[in-house]
């Protein structure tokens, strides 16, 4: 149980360590250095999605063949098509943008940024408890190691991810503290995503090749949909493509060396 308290909290300090970034750095964060960041974390969860959950889900149905892939196609197309369908029912703002997507809301910027960041987390938090109830369960051949290395990746991942979102907080005129909490405050639904899966996989337990494949649709839907298209918007630079390059690196190393 230690290993599973770990696996869920790691995310979460991830982007608590991040969003702490407030309090040492200047009211906005360099264009140049977002890029860098946004690039990374694209990386990390592309990286994640291949070798921690699609290949993974191909392995546990391995038994039906040449058809071992049904379950992750399936599975993957869901977790894309879920995720644009929150996409479609949340009002939302992206960090940098001023133009609400989603349906008309009286909600706040604050609130709409806030739901926004969630969106994006949500699928995190899922993959880790996906992982992490896969290697609860016999019979599943997934290792506890290969859990808690994606939660170490996304904890990775989300230190630069909570800067960029409690740098703007604190740019938009809020105090570093409320910037503080509202970064920290967006990485909450990680966690909770991860204990909720675990608690549902005694009942899921057949469907874990397309819960694991739903995991990695949702996370690169965030992926093309939000990360590059920041990462990559404004003036033309190469720093998000590095940053992507050694985010998805260095996650690909965690996997195989600890996996």
């Amino acid at each position: 149980m230690d290993a599973v308290f770990l696996g869920l909290l790691l995310p979460f300090l991830g982007t608590v360590i991040g969003s702490a970034f407030v309090f040492f750095m200047r009211k906005e964060m360099p264009v140049l250095l977002q890029k860098a960041l946004l690039g990374f974390a694209s990386g990390v969860m592309v990286a994640a999605s291949v070798w921690s959950l699609l290949i993974p889900s191909m392995d546990v149905s391995a038994d039906q063949g040449k058809w071992a892939v049904m379950p992750a196609v399936v599975g993957f197309l869901l977790g894309v098509g879920f995720l644009l369908f929150l996409d479609y029912v949340t009002p939302h703002l992206h960090i940098g943008d001023n133009r609400p997507e989603g349906p008309r809301s009286h909600l706040s910027r604050t609130t709409m940024l806030v739901l926004a960041v969630t969106i994006h987390n949500l699928p995190e938090g899922m993959a880790v408890g996906i992982l992490l109830a896969g290697a609860l369960q016999d019979g599943m051949e997934i290792p506890m190691v290969a859990a808690l290395t994606m939660s170490l990746g996304i904890a990775i991942q989300n230190i630069p991810e909570g800067a960029v979102v409690s740098m703007p907080m604190r740019a938009a005129g809020n105090s570093r503290m409320r910037s503080f909490v509202i970064g920290t405050l967006s990485g909450v639904v990680e966690p909770l995503g991860g204990i909720l899966v675990i608690l549902l996989a005694a009942w899921l337990a057949p469907a874990m090749p397309y819960m694991l494949a739903f995991a990695a649709g949702a996370m690169l839907y965030v992926v093309v949909e939000e990360l590059i298209p920041e990462a990559s918007e404004g003036e033309h630079s190469n720093l998000g493509t590095i940053g992507f390059a050694v985010g998805f690196a260095l996650m690909m190393v965690l996997d195989v060396v600890l996996g």
